[in-house]
């Protein structure tokens, strides 16, 4: 008799009649408690209703009954994922692979697991194990799509998404994905078109509206975007993105009074027990300010530190070690501690980019006080007899950005394109280029000269510092 119960749960659970289906099963374990399946199922049904620490409990419970269902264990993975408990996933994921290696669900499932905790070239191997398993697999087609774009990988993520397609041609996910990948490279129509038909097959996607947004803001289309970014948070109103892409929207329309309060959504918790600063007066405080984003973020945003200085406190910065030696001269702060590194005590702590909004900036009160870096006088006048015998007018260039770095892409530009500058009678191009872009110097030389520093730079006193000192020459 409990074999046929079951049999008509899975039949009403695999209808979407979860309540009737969860009912049965119930009714299972009341007769046989120690009955793996029904526990199991009873602990997939909490996880597609969201009560994911309830499916943990059950389905945990399902494998202390039976250990050797490679099912059990991946959803018990994809509970704890649901959770952001990743080590968790992991671990169950792996072991459903170990007990069923045929299963391409559950090679997928561990792509999915190590996508999520950035372990990109691991997850990659995984989506290719499950095609390999199962050719016309459509979201692992999609899903290996998304970690080559998290890899920049863009052609060989647009051909992921293009498969997926063939084989699933209603696919809304996919060619939303295919749009942002597409947008990546520059084609904006192309992943309008996309975001379009992404809506039109799934009208309630927020984050397809949202994708739809960033296209418009690119073609500084702002009304169109700014009724994208309402639309999806109308349908998702706790969607993270959307709030931030209309974080920006506002900002780069110079609404300041929204822009700045609504960036704060990129923090999902501060992540210190002291409290966030309020702009109030320090009175003798200690605040702790700490960079974010990039070197470029703190070099712009540490001009508030002067500010905060002024409300009376003790003023402690967290940066990025490279950028200590740079930040040494700027006035405001008290002490500089590289991120990693074990804190002092303080009261309390504002992020660097919270700080324009704390302090409610607005476009006519954007601190304006420059210079507020400088390199050290004895490294600028070392820079300056280095730099004696280059003639002319001299003008410092760089043309790449560090890889990976966000929209990256967008910020680079083809060397070739400053031979305009080097034609111009008596100017002379010095490169301010670091890493990655160097190698494109002997080439440009064939056409007009570049004067390269050479691998001394910012080499012996830190980096940035020779680049600063060498600018001021």
């Amino acid at each position: 008799m409990i074999s046929e119960a079951l049999a008509i749960a899975i039949k009403h659970h695999q209808g979407g009649r979860l309540q009737t289906a969860e009912d049965i099963y119930r009714q299972i374990l009341a007769v046989e408690p120690n009955h793996a399946d029904a526990t199991h199922l009873l602990g997939l049904i909490a996880h597609q209703m969201g009560r994911h620490e309830i499916a943990v409990e059950y389905i945990g419970r399902a494998i202390a009954l039976n250990g050797t269902m490679a099912e059990f264990h991946d959803n018990l993975g994809g509970a704890y994922r649901a959770l952001r408990r990743m080590p968790e996933a992991a671990a169950c994921c792996r072991r459903a692979v170990e007990l069923k290696p045929d299963d391409a669900a559950a090679h997928y499932n561990l792509g999915l697991v190590l996508n999520d905790q950035g372990k990109l070239a691991e997850a990659v191997a995984c989506y290719r194990r499950a095609l390999e398993l199962r050719p016309d697999y459509a979201e692992a087609h999609n899903n290996l799509g998304n970690a080559f774009k998290n890899q920049e990988k863009l052609a060989d993520a647009i051909a992921c998404y293009y498969r997926a397609l063939e084989l699933r041609p209603d696919y809304a996910e996919a060619y939303s994905n295919l749009g942002a990948a597409l947008r990546g490279e520059g084609k904006l129509e192309e992943a309008i078109a996309c975001y379009r038909r992404a809506l039109q097959l799934k009208p309630d996607n927020a984050e397809a509206h949202s994708n739809l947004g960033l296209a418009f803001v690119d073609q500084r289309r702002l009304e169109e975007a700014a009724a994208c970014y309402r639309r999806a948070l109308e349908l998702k109103p706790d969607l993270a993105e959307a709030h931030f892409n209309r974080s920006f929207l506002w900002l780069l329309s110079g609404n300041f009074a929204q822009g700045w309060p609504e960036y704060e959504c990129r923090w999902q918790a501060h992540r210190f027990a002291q409290p966030l600063w309020g702009g109030e007066a320090l009175a003798g405080k200690t605040i702790l300010l700490h960079a974010e984003q990039g070197f470029g973020d703190t070099i712009q945003f540490v001009r508030y530190a002067p500010i905060v200085k002024q409300h009376g406190g003790t003023v402690i910065l967290a940066c990025q070690k490279p950028l200590l030696a740079l930040l040494e001269g700027c006035a405001g702060i008290d002490q500089l501690i590289a991120q990693g590194n074990a804190l002092p005590a303080f009261d309390v702590h504002a992020p660097l980019m919270s700080l324009p909004g704390i302090l409610k900036t607005t476009l006519d009160t954007i601190p304006a006080a420059v210079p507020y870096l400088s390199a050290p006088a004895a490294l600028t006048e070392y820079w300056r007899e280095k730099l004696r015998d280059v003639r002319g007018y001299r003008i410092g260039i760089n043309w790449r950005g560090r890889p990976g770095q966000g929209s990256w892409l967008a910020r680079d530009l083809p060397l070739q394109q400053f031979a305009i500058l080097a034609e111009i009678p008596g100017v002379c191009l010095i490169s301010l280029q670091k890493g990655t872009g160097r190698e494109e110097l002997q080439q440009a030389r064939e056409r007009f000269p570049v004067v390269d520093l050479g691998d001394e730079v910012d080499q012996a006193s830190g980096a940035f510092v020779d680049t600063a000192a060498i600018m001021k020459n």
